[in-house]
């Protein structure tokens, strides 16, 4: 089964670019994106540019509506997401907790749907 673990963090408490701690943590992707594909489980995964090039859209009745920024007021924002192909829940929550933002943000964990079964 197919999991997208979704990367939300609070930029306040991320490393600054160009630290040696940011450079250790970004190290500790790049380990982790080796572990995954070792592991076989790897399907995607990337960083997203940050939340001032977000465009949020929605539709009301009928109208098509756009907005600068992400639509979800929050500290914490999407910073990026990997899609692991697991047997279970439990695998995915053991790969999810190896990702370095887990140690100031939040990594939601959840199944794809599966159309064709």
């Amino acid at each position: 089964m197919q999991y997208m673990a979704l990367i939300y963090s609070d930029p306040s408490l991320e490393p600054a670019y160009g630290t040696p701690e940011f450079d250790t943590m970004m190290h500790g992707y790049f380990a982790l994106n080796e572990t995954l594909k070792a592991a076989g489980v790897y399907v995607s995964g990337e960083g997203l540019q940050d939340i001032d090039t977000a465009t949020s859209v929605r539709v009301r009745s009928g109208k098509v509506e756009t907005m600068d920024g992400p639509f979800a007021e929050t500290k914490e924002r999407l910073g990026g997401f990997f899609v692991i192909n697991v047997p279970d829940l439990d695998t995915a929550l053991h790969y999810a907790a190896m990702i370095p933002s887990a140690a100031y943000g939040t990594v939601e964990v959840r199944p794809l749907m599966d159309y064709n079964s």
